[in-house]
């Protein structure tokens, strides 16, 4: 591949990223990983910064476009956090610390259930870019980002469950399990299924129209990154103690053969598949 070629794909790739509802959730992602005794309002203010740098960002590549509900969420969202930290009481400050998370994740869940009620699920107003204006309307095009929001909406309860099972049972807001594993694995099926759902949809609309392209896309695609995460938990698990050796060992295992059996390719041949 040649510079002109590399340079062109890495400028693919920024734009699909700046095009993305990940981008929205960047915010989300530093409030979580900062949040913590004493790191309230920092947190709270990188979040906020990064909040409005992403509206001004979308404003300056398509001018004149709409304003996305989950950029607004951002900023409403972490401004409030912002005003409530400067006038908490010691001791709200503290519960923020520690539960913060949890209101972040129950936020974006109402967020997705919210946007999905009002007709308008938040996935499709970043779709809306990468496709043309005229399948904005088309039943299946809708119905696809109703999904890919639920999916969303799903891994952000399964994150709130989580934190607070760790928070509130455990009492334990850094627990690997409930603070981290099981928290990026939901994340980690949300964003797979987001680029994998739309290549299964494609594919049965051209099989439906009898055109040719890649077939659709299987299932193991989908589970792959899921099946990678597993040896690195394994790893985690045996280095932090952060449970039983056998239960690190098995995870390194079943993590590998996993890896190894959805990677195998079909009978049909490499394209059988559709895209890796």
């Amino acid at each position: 591949m040649s510079v002109g070629q590399r340079e062109s794909a890495a400028g693919g790739r920024l734009s699909q990223l700046l095009d993305s509802p990940v981008l929205g959730m960047t915010p989300w992602i530093a409030m979580s990983v900062l949040v913590g005794p004493g790191r309230y309002e920092l947190a709270v203010a990188l979040a906020l910064a990064l909040a409005v740098a992403i509206v001004a960002i979308g404003r300056k590549r398509r001018p004149g476009s709409s304003f996305k509900i989950l950029e607004i969420a951002d900023v409403v969202f972490f401004a409030a956090l912002a005003v409530i930290g400067i006038v908490a009481s010691p001791g709200t400050l503290h519960w923020l610390e520690n539960y913060s998370g949890e209101v972040s994740n129950i936020a974006l869940l109402v967020i997705s259930l919210g946007s999905m009620a009002i007709g308008v699920p938040f996935t499709v107003q970043y779709a809306r870019e990468q496709v043309p204006r005229e399948f904005w309307n088309d039943p299946r095009f809708l119905r696809t980002n109703y999904y890919i929001t639920g999916v969303w909406g799903a891994a952000f309860g399964v994150a709130a469950i989580a934190g607070a099972y760790g928070d509130l049972v455990l009492h334990n807001s850094n627990n690997l399990w409930t603070g981290w594993i099981i928290q990026i694995a939901a994340i980690i099926v949300a964003l797979r299924f987001t680029q994998w759902y739309p290549d299964v949809v494609r594919a049965r609309a051209r099989r439906e129209a009898g055109q040719p392209g890649p077939e659709e896309p299987p299932v193991s695609d989908m589970l792959l990154p899921l099946a990678g995460y597993l040896t690195p938990v394994g790893i985690i698990v045996l280095a932090l103690g952060a449970g039983p050796v056998w239960l690190g060992i098995a995870l390194i295992v079943v993590g590998v053969l996993l890896v190894k059996s959805l990677n195998r390719p079909s009978p049909a041949g490499p394209d059988a598949g559709g895209r890796a």
